[in-house]
């Protein structure tokens, strides 16, 4: 692996995406992070510089519910960084409503599936120009709890949902992330680009920080030490930079163990995966966000 690489991490102020950011800033790498919030971000990056103070941190900010704000942000860090070692799309939300964005997408699905598919798909010439990039998407194995798939209707429901309802359409959003992982990776092969993504088990992260009781059982979990993150953030680190999974792509790998997860179909469905990456791109097109 690169020594120092430049790594890009989405949804880095908080839960998984600041731990991993501060395992990877132990280990000397140069760290693009993007933020919604500059006070996330400066205390992010007062806890980083504290863990490792010469480290390198730069934020780029938008809400990334936006495809604008996700493009403006992909060009903008396109044009600072020429060549990018390692990116890991990690920002997820898990909405226990329906909202919509000003855009029209389902805030779950943009947030979860959309942002990381263009963030990608914008800073794929920089992560080739390494020679040797890393990818890799925060799934999760909420995925087998997907309800049913229905291409391309999903990408586009803006349908009410219950807080119960809320998890299979959570799940949906995770099973996308690992379709598109597959297809991504077939693309990039010879290019020198890994793709992988990882289920990171249950973490008291506060991803269900809309419900009323969320702290409470969040702080009774961690007193308990059952959901600690840092696991989660271990199988990422080890993704985004471990010796072990140089060269390995295409990949879906478990928390804990590290080992390869046989995802639940249509994930692994080379036509349903190219189906899905065909009707995402033609989405966003319409929308006027490719570039």
């Amino acid at each position: 692996m690169i020594t120092n690489p430049i790594v890009v991490i989405t949804g880095a102020t908080n839960g998984l995406g600041q731990l991993v950011a501060s395992k990877l800033a132990k280990q000397g790498a140069y760290l693009v992070l993007t933020a919604r919030s500059k006070d996330k971000a400066e205390a992010t990056k007062e806890l980083i510089k504290n863990i490792a103070p010469r480290v390198k941190v730069e934020f780029f900010f938008g809400d990334l519910s936006l495809m604008k704000d996700v493009k403006k942000i992909g060009n903008d860090i396109k044009a600072s960084y020429p060549k990018i070692d390692v990116l890991v799309n990690n920002a997820g939300l898990h909405a226990f409503e329906q909202r919509i964005t000003s855009e029209g997408f389902a805030e779950m699905i943009a947030v979860n599936y959309l942002a990381p598919w263009l963030l990608t798909d914008i800073l794929k010439e920089p992560l080739i120009r390494s020679g040797n990039a890393r990818i890799v998407n925060v799934a999760s194995e909420a995925s087998r709890n997907h309800g049913k798939l229905k291409l391309p209707d999903d990408l586009a429901d803006i349908n009410t949902f219950t807080s119960r309802e809320s998890s299979s359409l959570y799940g949906k959003t995770k099973l996308l992330n690992i379709m598109f992982t597959g297809e991504l990776a077939r693309q990039l092969l010879g290019t020198g680009v890994t793709v992988n993504a990882l289920n990171p088990g249950f973490n008291a992260t506060g991803l269900g920080r809309e419900l009323w009781f969320a702290s409470a059982v969040e702080r009774i979990l961690k007193f308990l030490r059952i959901g600690d993150p840092h696991i989660g953030a271990d199988i990422i680190t080890q993704l985004a930079v471990g010796p072990q999974y140089e060269g390995v792509t295409g990949g879906y790998f478990n928390v804990g163990n590290g080992k390869h997860i046989i995802p639940v179909y249509p994930g692994g469905d080379s036509s349903m995966e190219n189906k899905l990456w065909n009707y995402t791109r033609e989405l966003l097109e319409l929308k006027d966000v490719m570039d």
